[in-house]
């Protein structure tokens, strides 16, 4: 692999410098560096990041390559600025084996865009009955740390205390949906005064703030690890900095959407605004941006759920929930907290890129950007502005929210250990 000299960027937004890339790694960093036979990247004025990290991703594959693959999730990945992303179990068939995970890990390999780490579900099929082969999985190529039935609940109490007690065992950690199952039936958006003035059924706050407040309480009665999922509400805030405060082992994230839209968007009646958690108030979305800032919220994760057009261009009722998100995240963030002055570009690299690698045990990842790191890197121009446009995705799926919408910043080079994925801002 030839060296690359990216010269004059501003590296986790702090002063300008050089970095020289050799093969894999970061051979070194400083001012005026030179290499002969490098190819040069002239980055005056742009910032460079570690390679992000997305804890939070749903790349369908296997059973709806209709919405996604691992190849396409993962070209829209690099796009967004990822180097890694965690894959939910929701497949079909779903991740509860150690033959599932291994191929999806596989796969990721294939792709050769970004490295795809496998989620285990916690119960076998999602069903919440049954623990799955937690130590299988982990045991496997796949090295699963992280395991979720994301998009189901782990209600049942006692199926969750075995999980945390079972995950302890090898430093792995249970990241949940906090969503009651009885306080949501037949929810179709926020419960508040504009569901009732839509007429449409009300997802309750507390549905997800019960969960969290008893989950914390079971990881800090077994000492274990727990991760809430994509938290939504300013109740949740509170119950995770409580839960901090305590001591207890609770790490929680929040979606890019979540910090910038709102349940106003529903009275459109267009289902791209559909998904779940669903869009709260604006309450909550100032709320989940302080915390984000003051870290009760660990990490940005995008949820990145993409859908054939079918499943979204009908009505509300019948429609699926969910947004794509990893070629938008950078930008969301960059406008609600880098722009609002909440977050500082090495706050976003801690946020997107060391602690989503830290939690889920991530090694090469998350790492600074330093001489004999390993070259994942992102570059970004944080001064363009542009109007979002599906057409030009590189995931599957359409299914986002900010289409038509101008969001700040652009990704122009991705590198996955030295390798550019990414190069003037189109896929290499």
């Amino acid at each position: 692999m030839s060296k690359i000299l990216i010269r004059g960027a501003k590296v986790l937004g702090g002063e300008a410098q050089d970095v020289l890339i050799d093969g894999e790694t970061i051979a070194e960093v400083g001012p005026n560096l030179s290499a002969e036979g490098a190819t040069v990247i002239e980055a005056e004025g742009q910032v460079l990041l570690p390679g992000l990290v997305d804890l939070h991703t749903h790349l369908r594959e296997p059973g709806r390559e209709d919405s996604e693959t691992v190849l396409t999730g993962t070209r829209a990945a690099a796009s967004g600025g990822y180097t890694a992303v965690f894959a939910m179990a929701n497949t079909f068939p779903v991740a509860d084996t150690a033959g599932v995970v291994e191929q999806v890990w596989r796969l990721g390999k294939e792709s050769g865009y970004c490295d795809v780490q496998p989620i285990g579900a916690v119960t076998v099929g999602l069903e919440g009955k049954q623990l799955s082969e937690l130590g299988a999985m982990h045991e496997s190529a796949a090295n699963v740390t992280v395991f979720s039935d994301d998009g189901k609940c782990v209600d049942d109490a006692v199926i969750m205390r075995r999980a945390l007690e079972y995950v302890k065992a090898f430093g792995g950690v249970v990241a949940q949906h906090a969503q009651e199952p009885r306080l949501t039936e037949g929810a179709q958006m926020n419960e508040g005064i504009v569901s009732a003035e839509l007429g449409l059924g009300g997802w309750p706050a507390v549905a997800e703030e019960s969960i969290i407040a008893r989950d914390v309480l079971l990881a800090e009665h077994v000492s274990s690890r727990v991760h809430i999922c994509h938290l939504s509400t300013a109740g949740s805030v509170e119950i995770v900095r409580w839960a901090k405060s305590r001591g207890i082992d609770v790490t929680a994230e929040v979606t890019p959407h979540h910090l910038l839209l709102t349940e106003e968007l529903v009275r459109s009646y267009n289902a791209v605004y559909k998904v779940n958690p669903p869009l709260r108030t604006e309450r909550d979305v100032m709320a989940l941006r302080e915390a984000l800032a003051d870290g009760t919220i660990d990490i940005v994760a995008t949820d990145h759920a993409p859908h054939p057009h079918e499943d979204k261009d009908c009505e509300w009722a019948a429609a699926a929930m969910g947004m794509v998100g990893l070629e938008t995240a950078l930008s969301v963030v960059q406008q609600t907290m880098v722009e609002t002055g909440l977050l500082d570009w090495a706050g976003v690299a801690e946020r997107m890129s060391f602690a989503p690698a830290r939690i889920g045990s991530l090694a090469g990842h998350g790492r600074p950007v330093s001489a004999g790191e390993p070259a994942n890197l992102t570059l970004v121009d944080t001064s363009y502005r542009g109007v979002v446009d599906p057409a030009h995705f590189a995931s599957r799926s359409r299914n986002t929210p900010y289409e038509g919408r101008e969001l700040p910043g652009r990704v122009t080079h991705t590198f996955l250990r030295g390798r550019a994925t990414v190069v003037d801002g189109k896929l290499a």
